[in-house]
């Protein structure tokens, strides 16, 4: 995805979570949906964690544009992980995570 269409994305009403920012507007014609990621390093510090949270939410969102879903996409971390653990993203946090973007969906 361009950063023309994530600019023109991000200027839409998005469906937000507690830690999630779900932007959508429906797919150009003749084209398939597209996808786009911003996990700020600010919001995870560990590349580990920021990794494991984009592969995670490809894997939730490339789901749902196969089945249900039409239309591109720009998901964006709002609020920082690990708070309580020092930084590092783990299984109870990770959870949570993944619910709430399943949720927006």
């Amino acid at each position: 995805m361009n950063s023309a269409r994530i600019s023109e994305l991000l200027k839409t009403r998005p469906k937000t979570s507690l830690y999630w920012g779900l932007y959508s507007v429906g797919a150009q014609e003749g084209a398939k949906p597209d996808l786009g990621i911003a996990v700020a390093k600010k919001l995870a510090k560990r590349a580990v964690d920021r990794n494991r949270l984009k592969r995670m939410i490809r894997a939730i969102i490339w789901t749902a544009q196969s089945t249900t879903l039409n239309s591109d996409v720009v998901v964006k971390l709002k609020k920082p992980i690990g708070r309580n653990t020092r930084g590092r993203l783990r299984k109870k946090e990770k959870e949570l995570l993944r619910s709430q973007i399943q949720g927006l969906i």
